[in-house]
């Protein structure tokens, strides 16, 4: 059978520990955390917190299904359509590839699209040999179509060439 991506509905702020129980199972998983950079004074603390809240991704085959249903704290899957929602693998190396370059990612929702691609984008920009060209912008957003949200992060410098991000199988879209 073919393992498939799904998202999992939890109860609220029980993220990581979904996480660690599936891990204990034997079920693949991913917890995508935001990494909050607090400031108090001048000292400066990382935090790391759910990007998804009451989200985790299982990477499992319908008949591991209810053992991820049996587990503490999972509400159920997330249903689109009356099936549970398969979740694009591009679309999760997509997310730990952003989550690794930025911190104080920000999460909004958006239209869900079944079919469509993964987005980066930066406004205002130009498209240059496939890539993408920024002007006076330090914004970077990467829409998630499938899972009906998108991210986005400030960048430090104006970003001039999405491959530093390592996005996966995607392209670009004006």
């Amino acid at each position: 059978m073919n393992k498939n991506w799904y998202a999992v509905y939890t109860k609220t702020q029980c993220e990581k520990k979904v996480a660690a129980l599936l891990l204990r199972k034997k079920i693949e998983n991913f917890c995508p955390l935001n990494r909050i950079l607090n400031t108090q004074g001048n000292r400066r603390k990382m935090a790391y917190e759910p990007l998804f809240p009451s989200f985790v991704f299982v990477y499992i085959n319908e008949t591991e299904m209810r053992i991820v249903k049996q587990t503490n704290d999972v509400i159920n899957f997330v249903y689109w359509l009356g099936q549970p929602a398969v979740i694009k693998a591009t679309e999760i190396e997509n997310i730990s590839n952003f989550i690794s370059s930025h911190y104080n990612i920000k999460l909004e929702k958006t239209a869900v699209i079944s079919n469509g691609l993964v987005r980066i984008s930066n406004e205002p920009q130009l498209d240059l040999n496939g890539g993408m060209l920024s002007l006076r912008t330090n914004k970077v957003r990467l829409a998630l179509p499938s899972l009906g949200f998108a991210i986005t992060a400030e960048t430090e410098k104006a970003v001039t060439d999405t491959s530093d991000y390592g996005i996966v199988n995607s392209k670009m879209l004006m």
